[in-house]
């Protein structure tokens, strides 16, 4: 037997935790994320309809999105939240991928990469530093100049609320050399 196939991937299991995601598309040439937004967005909220959680911070770049969703108490279920938001993002979207054998065989799609990146928040730095990184992708990524011309994120929320200013993550800025990279 192979050690591979004896290996189990652990998730973080701490009820009412927070959590970062990171959630590809199988096709990273793919734009669907921001073409279709507004999908993705009725998708996460029908989602936090039936299965409430917080959303801490988002951004949506054209193949990838990073979020952050506190749990409540008792509960540590985030696989389902993600798994529901994909598919029924999904379901939205016209078949036209090319689907291979195994993903046919599963009855899956082909618009995400099965897996995501998982990371549990350990304290208020550690939060800190996940909502300023989800925030600056678009700048990082080389979309934008300044976070804030990046119309798929949270940070207008963070600026609403005077949490950041609208010149927060400019790319001239030494947010730049910051520990925003993934780990």
């Amino acid at each position: 037997m192979c050690y591979a196939e004896t290996m189990k991937y652990r998730r973080a299991n701490i009820k009412g935790g927070t959590y970062f995601f990171t959630v590809n598309m199988a096709d990273r040439k793919n734009t669907f994320l921001v073409d279709e937004f507004d999908k993705l967005r009725v998708s996460i909220n029908k989602v936090k309809h039936r299965h409430p959680f917080v959303l801490d911070a988002m951004v949506v770049l054209p193949d990838h999105l990073h979020l952050m969703m506190t749990l409540h108490e008792g509960d540590n279920d985030f696989a389902t939240r993600i798994m529901l938001f994909k598919s029924g993002f999904s379901r939205q979207i016209p078949k036209t991928e090319k689907i291979n054998s195994s993903r046919e065989s599963k009855r899956e799609r082909g618009i995400w990469q099965r897996r995501y990146w998982e990371h549990l928040i350990h304290d208020e730095t550690d939060f800190a530093k996940h909502v300023d990184y989800i925030h600056y992708n678009p700048v990082k990524h080389g979309y934008v100049e300044r976070a804030v011309d990046w119309k798929f994120s949270t940070l207008h929320s963070y600026v609403k609320k005077g949490l950041l200013t609208a010149d927060w993550g400019c790319a001239e800025e030494s947010l730049s050399m910051q520990l925003f990279g993934e780990r």
